[in-house]
């Protein structure tokens, strides 16, 4: 939990940053927040390299985790078509693409807004950064009340770069490979399913 609260400081301490202008360089202008995902990336490559036993659990994988980005993707889609029963004015397949984006925000907002506008792509923008920050935070109390896997299930397809370190550090370094693999076949679901579901 101690580790999730320090990202999110991190992250509400460049809001404020980039709110009150403190730092003269404009982030978005740059490249900067990628290449230090890529330096992330690199390290967790190390820690995969340097514990053969990772490599070992990836050769004895349980064959039915295969199926644990589907029941994601299911799920995920489920929850969003019950919240268009709550939300009246939202038709499901609005409720459905926001679903789809499954914490990728940066892509899903960006094919919302241009198949359904801005008003929708910044709630998708909303809705998506809402769970990669949710799983970040609350990490520690899936693994404890649901198992090593609900973190995986919850970060979508942030489990392959964002969320990773946190799901490392509280379901365990035995995780990663299905992490990884979890969050790549999530994000590939993106770009067809939003589009999918923007264009009924």
């Amino acid at each position: 939990m101690k580790g999730s609260l320090i990202i999110i400081s991190f992250f509400i301490l460049g809001t404020l940053c980039g709110l009150f202008e403190l730092i003269p360089i404009n982030i978005a202008e740059t490249d900067i927040s990628y290449y230090a995902l890529c330096g992330l990336m690199f390290c967790v490559g190390i820690s995969v390299g340097n514990d053969p036993q990772t490599l070992k659990n990836f050769r004895s994988l349980n064959p039915r985790l295969i199926f644990l980005p589907i029941m994601t993707i299911l799920g995920t889609l489920a929850g969003s078509a019950i919240v268009s029963l709550i939300l009246s004015h939202r038709s499901v397949s609005e409720c459905l693409a926001i679903g789809s984006g499954f914490g990728y925000y940066s892509l899903s907002s960006i094919f919302i807004t241009e198949y359904k506008g801005a008003e929708l792509g910044t709630i998708a923008l909303l809705a998506n950064i809402s769970r990669e920050i949710l799983t970040l935070l609350v990490a520690p109390l899936l693994v404890r009340w649901f198992g090593n896997l609900a973190p995986i299930a919850a970060g979508g397809a942030t489990t392959m770069d964002t969320t990773l370190p946190i799901i490392t550090q509280t379901a365990g370094q035995q995780f990663v490979v299905i992490s990884i693999f979890h969050g790549f076949i999530v994000d590939f679901s993106v770009p067809f399913l939003v589009t999918l579901f923007c264009s009924i």
